[in-house]
């Protein structure tokens, strides 16, 4: 009775209300409130396998929503490259011999979800300076004869108004030429006349004919991606090795891949180029701006890297007096700078002997060049031509590599108006003295560097400067 009376006297104390209810447990509640538990991310890593040109490859734990910008740019950080703006990804298709340029803004996971079983298939890591070059240069990638425009739109167009209205306008130019169009289920391959349009890829069946009945659809881009052949007439059999294609996203395999060929790079260049502005159009252009947001004096159409405050306030100088002075005229440094970089590589050319003076070295100019990026150790013309395409047909490109046809002399290969031209650069000997030239001896370089950098700076009798070098970098 005492503890039933006992019992019942606790039960009428009033009860406190608990200002902590969420750290009250009970046997069927958890110790902490959901609400209080941080959220588990819903990202999920993944990883990544991407190669090199140099066949070496790095495997990355990524999370499944990476662009194919945020890897390239992971990827720089971890190899301590300098990002220009020029490195891309690739998708090659070893066994079709086929490879694309991947899209900044695609999903690196969506790419690789689209590979076929029977496929090899790679990811590289490489730069690539046409990926935008349309946006500095349109004039290289839309030749008046491939283009035509509506009726409400005036003819006299300057090339960079064509790319407004690529971007912007509601009309679409038309893109129109001769093209091979391997039949399906067939090697064979017929020429026809295509035109491109909003709707999608046509082919006349009378001539040039471009009345509707006479028009037959030929494939759409939405749900598919455009390559580039790469392998030429090996693989597909095409006339001509300009070849691209278009591949289903959920192919079923080689039978639904739909090839074209077209007659000169030109006419692929512009083919390609303005499908890729007709399927992303102002994604391409912010794709393209996205390095430079946030930069005054920008203009829309011609943009270029923007120097810093630091840079803008440098001078050249003359310290070769008993007083210094700042060098005015732009000519005047220039040569000045030339005669500093000689002047180094003489004093880097020598060399102290047992007896403490400097002695020069007799082979260094042969050998000299093999630590350079630029320089291809015995690789074919098909490889060097491979390579250039590889990082894009803009002026400038180039590479040096051994000759085949003549082993004491070598290559430059260069890229001009979308064309690869190759010149060799023969070794001189004039008084005991090796030289290498260009122009049958009237410029003379002590060694292949030193040419280089002069035509970095000079055209010379070279169609272009040389601009950007094709290397072999490791991932």
């Amino acid at each position: 009775n005492r503890r039933h009376k006992k019992d019942a006297n606790i039960l009428e104390i009033p009860s406190i209300p608990n200002p902590f209810p969420e750290l009250c447990c009970s046997p069927f509640a958890s110790v902490l409130s959901a609400s209080l538990l941080p959220k588990a991310t819903s990202r999920k890593k993944q990883v990544v396998k991407v190669y090199s040109e140099d066949d070496t490859s790095r495997a990355l734990e990524v999370p499944s929503d990476i662009t194919a910008r945020d890897l390239c740019q992971l990827l720089i950080l971890k190899n301590h490259y300098i990002d220009d703006h020029c490195w891309t990804l690739f998708e090659q298709l070893t066994h079709t011999g086929l490879g694309r340029a991947i899209e900044d803004h695609e999903l690196v996971m969506e790419v690789q979800s689209n590979w076929g079983m029977e496929e090899e298939s790679r990811l590289y890591f490489r730069k690539y300076y046409a990926k935008y070059e349309f946006f500095k240069n349109p004039v290289s990638f839309f030749p008046d004869h491939m283009m035509s425009f509506s009726s409400e739109t005036s003819a006299a167009i300057s090339h960079s108004g064509i790319l407004q209205i690529f971007l912007n306008s509601s009309t679409y130019p038309e893109i129109h030429g001769f093209l091979y169009a391997k039949e399906q289920g067939r090697k064979s391959w017929k020429k026809l006349y295509f035109f491109l349009r909003r709707s999608g890829l046509y082919f006349s069946t009378k001539g040039t004919s471009k009345e509707p009945r006479h028009l037959q659809f030929f494939c759409e881009f939405s749900n598919s991606d455009m390559y580039m052949s790469l392998a030429g007439k090996k693989i597909s059999g095409s006339p001509t090795n300009y070849g691209f294609c278009f591949k289903p996203n959920k192919s079923g395999g080689s039978r639904d891949v739909k090839q074209l060929c077209a007659d000169d790079e030109q006419s692929r260049t512009c083919w390609m180029t303005a499908v890729r502005l007709l399927k992303y159009g102002m994604q391409l252009y912010q794709n393209y701006m996205q390095p430079y947001q946030g930069r005054s004096g920008c203009s829309p159409l011609n943009m270029t890297p923007m120097r810093s405050i630091s840079e803008n306030s440098l001078v050249a100088m003359d310290f070769s007096g008993h007083r210094s002075r700042i060098i005015e005229n732009p000519t005047e440094a220039l040569s000045v700078a030339v005669e500093e970089g000689l002047t180094w590589r003489r004093r880097g050319c020598l060399r102290l002997n047992s007896h403490g003076s400097p002695t020069a070295m007799p082979n260094i100019g042969m050998s000299i060049h093999r630590s350079q990026s630029w320089f291809h150790h015995k690789i074919s013309r098909d490889e060097a031509q491979r390579l250039i395409l590889q990082h894009g047909l803009v002026d400038g490109v180039f590479l040096v590599r051994d000759s085949q046809s003549n082993p004491k002399t070598f290559v430059l290969s260069l890229s001009h108006g979308l064309k690869i031209k190759h010149f060799q650069i023969v070794p001189l000997e004039d008084d005991g003295k090796l030289f290498y030239t260009l122009d049958d001896g009237h410029t003379r370089f002590t060694d292949l560097i030193q040419l280089v950098e002069f035509y970095q700076l000079n055209k010379g009798v070279l169609p272009c400067k040389l601009k950007h070098y094709c290397a072999r970098i490791a991932v």
